[in-house]
């Protein structure tokens, strides 16, 4: 009696779209035990027959076993696309493409299976082969042979000879197909939908793609199963050339939306993929797109406001990025610049450009590239070049937005975009979206807090420092409370978000941080908001104690933790420097007690520099032991602690200076006209000096602008609104 095998027996859960690397692990682990994987992973033609019948018939039944245990282990819906498939090994390279093409969003057509035409297309085995290896000679061997194949579909899902020509990127295998095919052959479609100018533009193949568009230009409007035509497709996958390249030879009528989401899905991608010049110019051609959606709250804009990165407002920028990036001039393009096809280089290389005076061009060109590159300065160009194409963008949909009626405006998802933007500190985005719907100023979150109060909450200064560009319209907004009946001190007392605090080094200076926004918050508010209590009986006050407390023991333990090292340092120093004031080059006179170098120039740099580092010193290690025995209260951390740490830094950097100049005279002194000597040893003795300073520096500049700086808020914003 026939026993039957259970699928479970073999994987946990039959195969679906959304768990094939589980069932692949399963499945090959079962035909493995059971001797039957070389069935699905041998390369080689199955045995014939007629030429071996013995070894014919143990394939057939391994070949049937394993087939057998593959469509058990699929759900109904897969068994039903991979049923014409008499292989194991094409059934599990079926099965391998379809979930692959499900998981890029790829559909089969309804009614077509990639099994459907298994009698023919298994004679086509070795030209797939031959497609994949770049065998030309051997591609145009078997055409000789097959005629019919030039356009035929040779594998499990249905593609022809130049989809797999495309896929693999070769060229000129690509090219000589085309040069056979018809121009109807072009379209042929896998059993997903996908042309051959849709596989290139997934694969970035820019140049086997202009020879397609030059023959048969309708390609370019063909979508494939999942809906997108191939400029979609190419963004998509981030292609830039590439859709740089079908956004030129795509008829613009195409992308309105009389004729579907082509262009909102085109706009969406050219702006998650940061190619803002396309959306701007789509934006501008085609204007309506600018607030179109598929869907509700999925519109341009509310992709903008999840991107702080393109915008100046949310860019943390070194002082030496700050500078060049102010100094730079950067231009919009214009439309005709946008329709480039792609870069020339990038396709052929001619007799002309292999010439030496092209080498020499090409040479330097890299050398200024590299240069640019090594500055930062390329970095920075295209930094603020995505800056300003991408504020352009804003106002562009913005002006279409104005005309947005109430309902329009929540479906597009404009509060969503306002207060994302205000999480992220895009101010760009913010003050467009006010100014082209004032009303937009008043909105609220669904807990009810408004963009100030959101805007103190995320800890993001320059939205707030918006508050100062209104008039008396302001005073609602301070004075408003949210569901909770917080305002917006209360939100101030509210500990900020990690990703806030991570960009500040130490605990103490992000105790101090959060006192700076306190105290910020506390000068615009009424006296009576200080005292107000929110639902849970709370006033500002208490809510910031409470949220803080952990932050308070961590900036406590850092400040001792830098006090009790820098004091260690210290002390070495004040060691070293009092017993080097007594024991001085070169010693003393026996007769007369004096110095024997009393009147060296460099004796004189010695004694001086001994007696600054042993001063800096004693003053360094009283400021640390000032922060040692404070008392830690939450105020301490806002002047008094960052301020014993500036001087006790302060006067610790100059000690260690001082120390190396003393001990560099004391070498002077004592080899006398021998640099070659004292060069060396000097630059030696800097080398763990340089690195303490390095490492410690930093960290002082931070606290000294952080304790004495402008601030981080623009109480001086002009009116914006």
């Amino acid at each position: 009696m026939a026993t039957s095998v259970a699928p479970t027996t073999i994987v946990h859960e039959v195969l679906r779209k959304d768990n094939y690397a589980n069932w692949k692990v399963c499945i090959q682990n079962y035909l493995l035990s059971q001797d039957l994987w070389d069935i699905v992973e041998d390369t080689n033609e199955p045995p014939k027959p007629e030429d071996n019948e013995e070894g014919y018939r143990s394939w057939r039944k391994k070949n049937a076993a394993a087939l057998h245990a593959i469509q058990i282990s699929c759900s109904l819906d897969i068994v039903s696309q991979i049923r014409e498939i008499n292989s194991a090994k094409l059934a599990w390279d079926a099965l391998a493409n379809l979930i692959q093409a499900q998981a890029m969003g790829g559909n089969p057509p309804s009614g077509v299976h990639p099994g459907a035409e298994n009698s023919s297309f298994q004679q086509f085995v070795p030209l797939h082969k031959a497609i994949n290896k770049g065998d030309w000679n051997s591609v145009k061997a078997f055409l000789e042979g097959h005629p019919n194949a030039k356009n035929a579909r040779i594998s499990a899902n249905g593609m022809t000879g130049l989809h797999v020509a495309t896929i693999a990127g070769h060229v000129k295998i690509a090219e000589e197909l085309m040069r056979i095919m018809t121009v109807q052959d072009l379209e042929i479609q896998d059993v997903f939908g996908v042309t051959v100018l849709c596989v290139a533009a997934y694969n970035g193949m820019t140049k086997i793609a202009q020879s397609m568009v030059k023959k048969n230009h309708n390609l370019v409007g063909i979508a494939n199963g999942d809906g997108y035509i191939p400029v979609v497709a190419a963004c998509a996958r981030g292609h830039k050339d590439m859709t740089h390249y079908l956004y030129s030879v795509t008829p613009l009528e195409l992308l309105f939306l009389e004729n579907g989401a082509h262009g909102i899905d085109l706009l969406n991608y050219t702006i998650i993929c940061k190619m803002f010049d396309i959306a701007l110019d789509l934006v501008q051609r085609c204007p309506r797109l600018a607030t179109a959606t598929r869907r509700p709250s999925h519109s341009a804009v509310v992709t903008l406001s999840h991107m702080s990165s393109v915008f100046f407002s949310s860019s943390r920028l070194s002082f030496w990025q700050k500078w060049i990036y102010f100094c730079m001039q950067v231009q919009l393009p214009t439309t005709s610049s946008v329709h480039v096809y792609i870069r020339q280089n990038s396709l052929r290389v001619t007799e002309k450009e292999a010439s030496i005076r092209s080498r020499v061009v090409s040479l330097l060109r890299g050398l200024v590239s590299n240069f640019f590159e090594f500055f930062g300065i390329k970095q920075v160009y295209d930094m603020k070049l995505n800056h300003v194409l991408a504020h352009e963008l804003v106002r562009c949909i913005c002006r279409e937005m104005s005309s947005l009626d109430g309902r329009e405006i929540i479906d597009r998802g404009v509060y969503a975009a306002i207060f994302e933007s205000v999480r992220n500190g895009i101010t760009e985005l913010v003050v467009e979206i006010v100014r082209a719907h004032p009303d937009l100023i008043w909105s609220r979150a669904k807990n009810s807090r408004d963009i100030f109060q959101s805007a103190v909450e995320f800890r993001q200064e320059k939205i707030f420092s918006l508050i100062y560009g209104l008039d008396a319209r302001k005073v609602p907004l301070i004075t408003s409370v949210d569901s909770l009946h917080n305002n917006i001190l209360h939100m101030a007392g509210l500990l900020a978000p990690s990703s806030q605090l991570a960009r500040i080094s130490g605990a103490a200076l992000q105790m101090q941080r959060e006192l700076l926004w306190f105290k910020e918050v506390e000068t615009i508010v009424s006296p009576m908001s200080k005292e107000m209590t929110n639902q849970d009986g709370e006033t500002p006050y208490q809510v910031f104690t409470r949220n803080h407390k952990d932050l308070l023991i961590e900036g406590e333990k850092w400040m001792k933790d830098t006090a009790t090292s820098s004091t260690v340092v210290g002390a070495l120093i004040i060691t070293i420097m009092f017993a080097a004031a007594f024991t001085v080059p070169g010693g003393n006179n026996q007769d007369t007690g004096f110095p024997i170098f009393l009147h060296n120039k460099f004796f004189r740099v010695f004694i001086i520099s001994d007696a600054i580092a042993l001063f800096a010193s004693s003053t360094s290690v009283l400021m640390f032991l000032g922060i040692l025995t404070s008392r830690y209260a939450e105020e301490d951390f806002f002047i008094s602690l960052p301020r014993k740490l500036i001087i006790g830094l302060s006067t610790l950097f100059l000690s260690i200076a001082a120390m190396v100049v003393a001990f560099c005279a004391s070498l002077f002194i004592m080899f006398d006209n021998q640099l070659q000597i004292v060069v060396p040893i000097t630059l030696l003795a800097c080398v763990p000096v340089t690195l303490f300073i390095l490492l410690q520096f930093p960290l002082l500049v931070e606290i000294f602008i952080s304790t004495y700086g402008s601030g981080i808020f623009d109480r001086k914003m002009k009116r914006w609104y």
